[in-house]
């Protein structure tokens, strides 16, 4: 087990299960944050339910602090691998048709900056000014208040829906990858997730930045 995991195909297998983690995790991350859309009431009574479970959330968050540890050191691990094995081949960069897609050449760079992202995120968000209020009768952190506060503020705007177009690249090459670490993509059906991949991105993507966007032109919590 040491032994395939120390290998190339082993950290990409780990590598590709943990960005499947954080694949699904997104999705449902994005789905949940735009019931900003829908109203304030709606979007902290949708963060109070996450925080009230505690097993659950501690589990969530052990799970993902775990995968995004693995995905970082295996990237770094096959970067640098990556790297001494071209320079051992070739030294330039190929050209033309053969030439890598922005989304797979610069993974490492938008990949660092994602880092950054969720860093900044959490810092701003989950440790952020507590505020409280009430919904139907019940005490809980007005998340709302702290969403309205801050995506008023054109440069976290304009960092969040930077980040968030680096993530949809990040996306369009990491689902291929994921399949490609557990040996599926075969390639009949290879042009189909790679589809598939474009438009996961797009959606994630796109459903993330529609929230600082919709915030930023808000003129109050009642808007």
């Amino acid at each position: 087990m040491i032994k395939f995991i120390s290998s190339s195909v082993g950290k990409k297998y780990l590598m590709g299960l943990s960005g499947l983690v954080w694949a699904g995790f997104i999705f449902v991350h994005m789905l949940g944050n735009m019931t900003i859309l829908i109203s304030p009431d709606l979007y902290n009574a949708y963060g109070h339910a996450i925080v009230s479970n505690k097993p659950l959330l501690f589990a969530t968050e052990a799970a993902l602090l775990g995968a995004l540890f693995v995905h970082v050191i295996c990237a770094v691990l096959l970067t640098k691998g990556n790297q001494e094995a071209r320079k051992s081949r070739y030294a330039a960069t190929p050209n033309g048709a053969k030439a890598p897609a922005f989304a797979s050449q610069w993974m490492a760079v938008h990949g660092s900056i994602i880092l950054i992202f969720i860093i900044s995120h959490l810092l701003t968000f989950k440790y952020g000014n507590y505020y409280e209020t009430t919904v139907n009768g019940v005490n809980m952190r007005d998340l709302a208040r702290l969403i309205y506060e801050n995506f008023q503020l054109p440069q976290v705007v304009g960092w969040y829906v930077i980040s968030l177009i680096l993530l949809g690249f990040h996306l369009t090459h990491g689902v291929r990858s994921i399949f490609q670490s557990f040996g599926l993509l075969h390639p009949a059906y290879q042009p189909v997730i790679q589809k598939l991949g474009v438009v996961y991105a797009v959606v994630v993507a796109g459903g993330f930045i529609s929230q600082p966007i919709f915030v930023f032109f808000a003129k109050s919590l009642g808007s």
